[in-house]
């Protein structure tokens, strides 16, 4: 009796790891301080490092205060890599509070890249209620 629990333990243990394997991944990243150059290339590689390992995961990136910066115009080191990250599926999300305190028009992002919501931190905490899982971009 003792190896037949044994053994519907280990086949219950073995189904839900993979379960746990086949749940979709919905991450959502803050990113906030662009202004550091050597942040804005630690982020960019993560999320080229995790669009690499997990190819399905349904990525969303909210910025705000500092972290626009990385998807303005005028950035343009990372811009290749920011839109073959957009066609892996990752979002970018501006936040408009953030346009307005900061004075900013949409016309100096990425058009085809920046998308918006009204505040930033409400986006996040709306992804986290929705079950997605939270990482502060860079280091």
């Amino acid at each position: 009796m003792k190896k037949i629990l044994s053994f519907i333990t280990l086949i219950l243990l073995l189904h839900f790891h993979a379960k746990a394997q086949d749940t979709p991944h919905r991450i959502v990243f803050q990113f906030t301080n662009a202004v550091d150059t050597n942040q804005q290339k630690a982020f960019v590689k993560q999320l080229e490092n995790l669009t690499d390992y997990w190819k399905d995961a349904q990525c969303e990136v909210v910025l705000y205060n500092q972290g626009v910066e990385l998807l303005m115009k005028s950035n343009s080191a990372y811009l290749e890599r920011l839109h073959a990250l957009s066609k892996k599926g990752v979002s970018f999300f501006i936040c408009e509070n953030t346009l307005k305190n900061r004075k900013l028009s949409k016309e100096v992002f990425i058009s085809d890249i920046a998308q918006y919501v009204p505040a930033g931190i409400a986006e996040i905490v709306l992804k986290q209620e929705a079950g997605w899982s939270y990482i502060k971009g860079g280091f």
